[in-house]
């Protein structure tokens, strides 16, 4: 238990500190699990953050766009683009103005 001032500073910001880095390693696991690019930038944000080492954030990027490479392309569903109804003709009805006598 500290028993200076700055040691109970210290405790609180270390104790942040490592709830940060248990949320952002717990996000880390989460994408290495869906193996998209999104996830590169992530290992490299990690390995800044030092969550993980730069040598394994290497490894973890090679394995990753080997997998990414090699990954069966699924058949993408793409909308065909939707013609534009034709307008029908609206008669525009002018408004009237009336003028303000002073």
């Amino acid at each position: 238990m500290p028993i200076s001032k700055s040691a109970k500073k210290a405790l609180r910001g270390s104790e942040k500190k490592a709830a940060r880095n248990r949320y952002r390693k717990a996000l880390l696991k989460e994408a290495l699990k869906k193996n998209d690019n999104s996830t590169i930038s992530l290992i490299d944000k990690a390995a800044k953050w030092g969550i993980i080492h730069k040598n394994k954030a290497a490894r973890l990027k090679s394995k990753l766009s080997a997998v990414i490479v090699t990954a069966p392309k699924t058949k993408s569903v793409t909308a065909k683009p939707k013609k534009a109804a034709p307008k029908t003709a609206t008669s525009k009805t002018k408004k009237s103005t009336s003028k303000k006598t002073k």
